[in-house]
């Protein structure tokens, strides 16, 4: 395998790592980047920009600016417009959203605060009538059904993973205090500041840089070596059982859309739907730690203080495993083991990851096209993980 690229030196067992995810863990195509205190300090990518492609066979090789959809990577990166909001003092996060979005007190969620809305705590991680794609991709289709819908537990009393409903509940909230789509809010005041190749709503000109994502075969190496998480027999029961949470949570689009579809990766989805190259991720987490591109830091301690701090903790309701969450972003733990304590970002089911470490300086960025069953500790961003931490910590 043929890996491009740089590391500085002192970095190489990311390199390592990388590679043996390719020979020994099915890669097919992925980047990685890491940057710390400010400094690109890995930039590598290898293998073929479609999942299903062959380098042998002329098939077009992961080149230094391919994209890729990042799944629900995509919401560590929607959470910091609340917060930004927040610290421009246009977002109280103690007010009830119906504050900002009347419509949004139906059905008993007259008291959720904006804070319990972030943290997976609103109680609304289903519908009763899932989305169409159509439907989930306009805006005031989306927005309506998520406002009239009821709590699936006392809002506030416990946390769940809001898996595709958080894109309607951030975007109508954003919407409402800004009068813009979260989409062209990244853009504007993230993205295009700091020129990075990260998008939710993916321009047209855009397209052709974007690979295909499909499944892997899920191999890893022998005696071990990756983080392994066995699902409880309860977990994947839920999964199966049409009725609970969990199945309604991820099925809340249906039917299933297809990632790979142009109208999907165009769409404003921002907990699911987001495409950025690898570069891009670790830059963006980057920028919530100093200065990036010549770009002001996008958070001031106290905001940065908030993305870290623990919001919700334990046995999640739809996810049936113990997690971490802050205002947005999943935290360090068990089920989304990052770098450090703390830690603040977000994997994307199946591959992708995106976090900050402001301890150590650290901002990661690991982008996929071949989609493994995982939720959250994904082996192959794991393994890379532990070099990140053997090389920095």
């Amino acid at each position: 395998m043929d890996v491009q690229g740089t590391v500085a030196a002192g970095w190489e067992p990311v390199r390592d790592a990388f590679l043996r995810n390719f020979e020994q863990r099915g890669e097919r195509g992925a980047a990685v980047a890491v940057h710390r205190d400010g400094v690109k300090v890995v930039d590598l990518w290898a293998g073929t920009k479609d999942v299903d492609g062959e380098e042998q066979a002329g098939q077009d090789p992961w080149a230094h600016d391919t994209a890729q959809v990042v799944r629900s990577a995509t919401k560590g990166v929607a959470a910091a417009v609340p917060l930004l909001l927040h610290q421009r003092g246009l977002l109280d996060l103690d007010a009830p959203v119906a504050a900002y979005w009347p419509d949004f007190k139906a059905a008993g969620k007259d008291r959720v605060t904006v804070r319990q809305l972030l943290a997976h705590r609103a109680g609304v991680p289903v519908l009763d009538r899932p989305l169409t794609l159509a439907e989930a991709t306009d805006l005031p289709t989306a927005t309506a059904a998520i406002a009239a819908q009821a709590p699936s537990w006392e809002p506030g009393t416990g946390h769940g993973y809001h898996a595709h409903t958080f894109s309607w509940l951030l975007s109508g909230l954003v919407h409402q205090v800004t009068g813009r789509t979260i989409g062209s809010w990244v853009a504007e005041e993230i993205t295009g500041p700091l020129g990075l190749d990260l998008w939710i709503g993916l321009p047209d000109a855009q397209a052709h840089r974007v690979g295909r994502l499909g499944p892997v075969e899920e191999i890893d190496p022998p005696g071990g070596g990756a983080l392994r998480l066995r699902p409880k027999r309860s977990v994947s029961e839920a999964y199966e059982n049409p009725d609970s949470l969990t199945r309604r949570a991820f099925g809340a689009i249906d039917p299933k859309p297809d990632e790979n579809d142009p109208a999907y990766r165009a769409a404003e989805l921002p907990g699911s739907a987001g495409v950025a190259t690898a570069r891009a991720l670790a830059g963006f987490y980057a920028a919530t730690l100093g200065p990036v591109n010549g770009a002001a830091r996008l958070f001031t301690p106290d905001t940065l203080a908030l993305a870290g701090a623990e919001e919700s903790a334990g046995p999640d309701q739809v996810l049936l495993v113990g997690t971490r969450f802050g205002l947005g972003h999943m935290l360090h733990g068990p089920a989304s083991p990052l770098l450090g304590p703390s830690s603040f970002g977000h994997p994307g089911r199946g591959g992708s990851l995106g976090f900050a470490d402001p301890d150590s300086g650290i901002a990661f960025g690991y982008v996929t096209n071949g989609m493994r069953k995982t939720v959250t500790a994904d082996p192959r961003a794991q393994a890379l993980v532990r070099a990140v931490r053997a090389a920095a910590l």
